[in-house]
């Protein structure tokens, strides 16, 4: 069985595109995410990860000791396939779900599914789409507030600007999420970093590298750490 970054895969190069299985041999599937996450998720976190993929950062914070996990996948064949995978790892604390959640009341969504599965978006220019899905969103505070969750982990594809400047996240105490500025540039980043602000995070330069970017709630000073290379 396919193994990518200790994590068990039971998928064949058929279920998925020559991309998305180059990646996964290769070791490079969300490789960045799979080092890093685990600079955002401590033991006893209750997690909200939006873009599940097909399951392999969810069943990594799933192995954290003491964490739950509440996961959420847009698009339906990929949701299954992550579902797989998260049960070949034998992680019982992990709630997935095919769906999604956005900011505000429940409204209709078009999501656009196409090839490489880690492009199918809510953006409908994002590229070339196989086919155009509709999904019924959650409001994602009240999905927070019930479940009494504390990280919200994502990977969302550009979605993130307007769910990240709308909701409220009350109770959210770290974000972890790739930016896509290829597709609202600086100034996107720019109008989530101020969104986040004003809700009370700074960007932590210990738990980012790159587009993956960690917010974080912590008040106080912090001892020296070294960079490591």
């Amino acid at each position: 069985m396919l193994t990518v970054h200790g994590i068990a895969v039971p998928l064949a190069s058929d279920e998925v595109s020559p991309v998305i299985w180059q990646a996964l041999t290769s070791g490079c599937y969300e490789a960045k995410e799979a080092k890093w996450v685990f600079k955002a998720v401590r033991p006893n976190d209750r997690v909200l990860e939006l873009g599940a993929g097909i399951g392999v950062i969810t069943s990594l914070i799933a192995k954290i000791p003491g964490v739950q996990v509440w996961s959420f996948e847009a698009n339906p064949s990929t949701a299954a396939l992550a579902q797989r995978v998260i049960s070949a790892n034998s992680v019982g604390n992990v709630v997935l779900s095919q769906g999604l959640l956005a900011a505000g009341e429940p409204h209709t969504i078009p999501f656009y599914v196409r090839k490489d599965l880690w492009m199918s978006s809510m953006d409908k220019n994002q590229g070339p789409y196989e086919r155009e899905i509709s999904l019924t969103s959650t409001n994602i505070d009240d999905f927070i507030a019930h479940h009494a969750i504390n990280i919200l982990v994502m990977d969302i594809e550009g979605a993130e600007q307007d769910l990240l400047c709308k909701s409220e996240l009350a109770g959210i105490d770290r974000v972890f999420l790739e930016l896509h500025d290829h597709l609202y540039g600086l100034s996107g980043i720019r109008e989530i970093t101020q969104a986040l602000a004003a809700k009370g995070f700074a960007y932590d330069p210990r738990g980012s590298y790159g587009a993956c970017v960690l917010f974080a709630k912590e008040q106080g000073l912090r001892d020296y750490e070294p960079e490591a290379f």
